[in-house]
């Protein structure tokens, strides 16, 4: 009896897959079509016909890794900033690469959630992580929450000292 429940089970899971399929924005996967997604509303064309979009395929694949390497490269980069960045100009060139370092995070872990790669989805959230770490360690300590705050984003120059005559 419980092998004629387990055929039922799949026959039945069969058919509804079939009828999922024939929803106008079904899963590519339930259409056997895993290589395109439609982005535009179902019947809309272009001058070359629908618009597609790529979700699978070695190309997808290769071009989602890439961006999780290159977030990695800039996040591991950045703990090698050559220059120091106390202050002034200096520290606003290094948040942006602190920024470019989280935008990368999130440009990697749309693309790996939309090809549902899971390790390199994890990969890119460690990257978002990362980067927040390096933004609030300069951050922080400006704005008064961590110890020894300086003036501002920049200390003011300390008058010398005054000269005593002897």
């Amino acid at each position: 009896m419980d092998k004629e429940k387990e055929r039922k089970w799949d026959r039945d899971m069969a058919d509804v897959d079939k009828l999922l399929a024939k929803l106008p924005e079904a899963d590519p996967y339930l259409k056997g079509d895993v290589t395109t997604r439609r982005t535009a509303a179902p019947g809309a064309t272009t001058a070359a016909g629908p618009k597609t979009l790529r979700t699978t395929g070695s190309a997808a694949w290769l071009g989602t890794w890439a961006r999780v390497a290159l977030g990695l490269l800039i996040g591991i980069g950045m703990t090698q900033w050559p220059y120091t960045h106390g202050c002034g100009l200096k520290l606003i060139f290094y948040l942006i690469g602190v920024a470019t370092v989280i935008a990368a995070g999130l440009w990697s872990s749309i693309s790996s959630w939309r090809r549902r790669l899971g390790v390199a989805h994890v990969l890119s959230q460690v990257l978002i992580i990362w980067g927040l770490v390096l933004a609030a360690r300069e951050i922080l300590p400006r704005v008064g929450y961590a110890k020894a705050p300086p003036a501002g984003f920049c200390a003011a120059p300390t008058p010398p000292p005054p000269s005593t005559p002897h």
